[in-house]
């Protein structure tokens, strides 16, 4: 069979001699080559032949340290991170020896050729008349995606031992780097778990267990993120190192290697719609002259293969989209999955993962054939994208976007270190300004978005990055026709959105002095009047003061949070939720433990010499809780979404900085709980009452009862519902006609007059609301209550999926944060009407006592990707303040 040929003859490359020379082995997949022997192969470094074994994450690196002690001159093998796991993340830089020994010239050179601030256009003709070109690819963000990270090898292998001069002039004209595996613990759990499963032959079979991973599966990395969609965030060292690693290169060509669906073929640029309108019409062009020559390596060899469907660049936070925001060409590449050694496919097809590793190995080589040809039109391209960048900022009626620091802080600090991160020159005010009629404190952020980086300016700072007008009237005639919608992923990321700060934006440059912001995400904070002789107070809000809290649990000091805002005799007006450290209920290290806790966390405390309170609750009142340390646990395994619970974790143990207990299904259903204050359920992907039984739920009741407090997101919330935890239902879609759809052979006769008739007869009598692929909604917050304690009145969420909750009774709880009405609902992204219409004033955070406990439901996922950073504070009130407002278990 052909593919088992395919697999042999990848095998064959590598020095694994069969049945005939490496030359002919070459010979068959159209290369006139032969290889030198010093270059050392998968076999003889790895003790087995390419493809014949899915190479585990230790093994690789070994091999990529035996390529670049073996060849010096052409292979820099360099450090971008260590994963959460501790395993080591890098790249290796490959071209002819000149290049390599110039490496860092290069870097400065394409330095010089992305600023056009500070270099001339003579300065710019000279380098794009001797700088190589560059090509970075990047293998296997999925773990579970196998055929891309070996491929890389072969890649490499090939780049090296070639002896042609193709493959030289490949060389001479262009820097290859290669990124063989991005998610190295991610590939771990896959090889670990799937070789658990092999027998003495390997299946075939789609239901065997080889081809059906456990919970989480591969895909994700330590954290069950999805690596592919943390491209905004940065939040993972696998992708924000990588991100480091680009802005120091500008590769003019990168590719995000993966797999998909075994019963497909293979696909790559260019994308389906809608693109990102930021992405300009010669990287459009570019894009598709680099399909074409892919198209013509895969018809020599007979390879099928589609373009322009599924996989759209509109979306920015993709690995295969963020590199164009910057100048470059970026690209996705997905090929049929063997998920293991081998896969029948639905035609009774042998897909094998040989032949995964040699679709990979001609698309890359394709690429890199691409880019060296290109060398001189990839690089005036890139450098004519950043002067039209700096163009376009200069004419732009919005080009200063200005965020005030003062009302969060932290989120503030946050997002302007995170754009730095993104490669984007940000700037702080020294001094108050007014601009554009609007007055400013000092510390407020300034983007000049006539910059270099202008349209990743744009894409992470609009509040609205729209889809052709052409796509969405496709969509609704799909939908009308019941067929699915062609979106792919969200709709809306505007950053200043999703941490809730407030942006202006202003034609005019403000009068200010300005200072460069650095990359770091927390500046140190301080403590005003340390010698102070009875209190320290830090108002709630923000991170930092979030930050201080667990921070201050965690060390055994006491603190106290008010639920009410309180003015103190100073003077100071302090929010809801405000912390008060006592010099009474902790020891005399208490200033010089709060001073360190400053200057780590970011929060700022002031101390005072009196408890004397002029407005609000003093501090013994029953308005102020002592917050005790919670133990926190979080519902981990099957049913429950791997991503869902996995961004929970991260966001609680990496940005809370409070450590969780994960616990399955089937030990919360027999454990005694009693140790634990906070239950998390994330969103379910299956039944989770099914898997916890009828005891199960008992058991979660009873322990609500006695005191603890159960958090649900996302569809767990409607798990609640079912079995009485929370009052409240799952609404169908709103209807608009009288039923007719009787069940009987024979009906009176009608008349329909019109399509419009026949389109309104035809919908359903009972369903579901429509599927939204995620929009950003505003919500209100209802502020007297001790969970909105510190939330602005406004806040904004992701809102995905069909999900629409009624509204709790009086009686029952409290709807804390609602939809806002239906004009004002949408902030960001496309929503389809109805659901607008259907989603106003309903509830999206519940809270409904329970004996001695509480549930506390939210209607989506607060944690979604970890980049809702304007959740964060809700998060905490339900976490920390509903265990300090429930009776505890202790």
């Amino acid at each position: 069979m052909k593919s088992n040929r395919l697999a042999s003859v990848i095998s064959l490359i590598m020095g694994y001699t069969l049945l005939s020379p490496l030359s002919h082995a070459a010979d068959q997949i159209g290369l006139d080559v032969t290889y030198n022997s010093q270059t050392p192969t998968i076999e003889s470094t790895l003790g087995y032949p390419a493809a014949s074994r899915i190479t585990a994450p230790d093994a690789m690196h070994s091999y990529f340290q035996a390529l670049a002690k073996a060849h010096p001159q052409q292979v820099k093998l360099n450090y971008y991170g260590t994963s959460w796991e501790g395993r080591p993340l890098y790249y290796v830089a490959i071209s002819n020896a000149a290049n390599i020994s110039k490496l860092d010239d290069f870097k400065e050179g394409m330095q010089q050729l992305a600023d056009p601030r500070n270099t001339s256009t003579a300065e710019a003709e000279k380098l794009i008349s001797s700088l190589p070109a560059s090509v970075w690819l990047s293998y296997g963000v999925h773990g579970n995606e196998i055929s891309s990270p070996e491929a890389g090898m072969v890649t490499a292998w090939h780049l090296l031992a070639a002896e042609d001069e193709q493959t030289r002039e490949y060389l001479d004209n262009a820097i290859v780097f290669i990124d063989p595996l991005q998610n190295p613990d991610g590939r771990a759990r896959f090889v670990s778990r799937y070789y658990m499963t092999a027998g003495i032959e390997h299946s075939a079979d789609r239901i065997s267990a080889e081809h059906n991973e456990p919970w989480p599966s591969g895909r994700s990395n330590h954290y069950l993120f999805d690596l592919n969609r943390d491209w905004i965030a940065l939040t993972q060292p696998e992708i924000a190192g990588q991100v480091d690693a680009l802005l120091n290169y500008y590769p003019l060509v990168f590719v995000d290697l993966h797999e998909m669906g075994g019963d497909t073929s293979y696909y790559f640029t260019p994308e389906a719609e809608p693109y990102n309108p930021l992405i300009t019409e010669a990287q459009r062009k570019s894009l598709w002259t680099i399909g074409e020559n892919n198209g013509a390596w895969f018809d020599e060899r007979g390879y099928d293969y589609f373009t322009r469907e599924i996989f759209d660049a509109f979306f920015p936070g993709y690995g295969a989209s963020w590199p164009l925001y910057h100048g470059a060409l970026s690209m996705t590449y997905e090929m049929a999955s063997a998920r293991g050694h081998k896969f029948r496919t639905k035609d009774g097809d042998i897909l094998t993962y040989g032949d995964g590793v040699q679709r990979h190995f001609v698309a890359s080589m394709a690429t890199i054939e691409t880019t060296a040809r290109e060398r001189e039109n990839l690089l005036r391209n890139f450098w004519n994208y950043r002067q039209q960048a700096i163009a376009q900022g200069k004419a732009s009626k919005e080009r200063y976007t200005i965020i005030p620091g003062s009302k969060d802080p932290a989120g503030a600090r946050k997002l302007a270190g995170l754009l730095v991160q993104h490669g984007i020159d940000v700037q702080q005010a020294t001094d108050n300004f007014k601009v554009c009629g609007t007055e400013f404190p000092a510390g407020s952020y300034v983007v000049d978005s006539a910059q270099p980086a202008h349209f990743m300016v744009r894409t992470l700072l609009d509040v609205n990055v729209p889809m052709a007008d052409y796509f969405i009237e496709e969509q609704e005639r799909r939908r009308a026709q019941n067929l699915p919608d062609q979106i792919y992923d969200v709709t809306a990321w505007s950053l200043p959105l999703m941490f809730n700060l407030e942006r202006k934006s202003c034609a005019t440059a403000p009068k200010v002095s300005l200072s460069a912001v650095d990359e770091r995400l927390i500046v140190p904070g301080k403590v005003i009047n340390p010698d102070a002789g009875v209190a320290f107070i830090a108002p709630w809000g923000d991170m930092n003061s979030g930050r201080l809290l667990t921070a201050a649990l965690r060390q055994g000091l006491q603190v106290k949070q008010s639920d009410l805002p309180f003015t103190h005799a100073n003077g100071s007006r302090y929010p809801a939720g405000s912390l008060i450290f006592t010099r009474a209920d902790n020891d005399d290290n208490l200033a010089a433990g709060l001073m360190q806790l400053a200057a780590s966390t970011g929060a700022h405390i002031e101390g005072v010499d009196s408890s004397w309170v002029t407005d609000g609750p003093n501090f013994g009142s029953t308005n102020v809780q002592r917050v005790h340390a919670p133990n926190i646990a979080i519902a981990w395994d099957e049913p429950l979404s791997s991503l869902n619970a996995g961004h929970t974790r991260y966001v609680i143990e990496q940005q809370f900085n409070y450590p969780t207990t994960v616990i399955r299904p089937n030990r919360l259903a027999s454990s005694d709980l009693s140790h634990y204050q906070v239950l998390i359920i994330p969103a379910t992907a299956g039944n989770l009452g099914a898997v916890l039984g009828e005891h199960g739920i008992a058991n979660i009741q009873q322990w609500v009862n006695r005191g603890g407090v159960l958090i649900t997101f996302g569809t767990a919330t409607n798990w609640a519902v079912q079995h009485d935890l929370l009052s409240s239902a799952l609404e169908q879609v709103v209807q608009t006609k009288e039923p007719g759809h009787g069940k009987e052979n024979k009906v009176p006769g009608m008349l329909l007059d019109s399509p419009a008739e026949l389109s309104h007869y035809i919908t359903p009598d009972s369903s579901d609301p429509y599927w939204s692929s995620g929009v950003l909604t505003r919500m209100n917050v209802d502020q007297e209550h001790w969970l909105s304690a510190g939330v602005k009145p406004e806040v904004i969420a992701l809102t995905v999926g069909n999900q629409i909750y009624r509204p709790l009774t009086i009686d029952n709880g409290r709807n804390i944060v609602t939809y806002a009405g239906e004009d004002q609902l949408l902030a960001s992204g496309y929503l389809w009407s109805e659901n607008q219409t259907q989603l106003a004033y309903k509830p999206y955070l519940m809270w409904e006592p329970k004996g001695k406990g509480m549930v506390i439901s939210f209607a989506q996922e607060p944690t979604y990707r970890a980049y809702l950073d304007g959740l964060n504070i809700l998060l905490m009130n339900a976490i920390f303040g509903g265990a300090s407002h429930a009776t505890p278990l202790r």
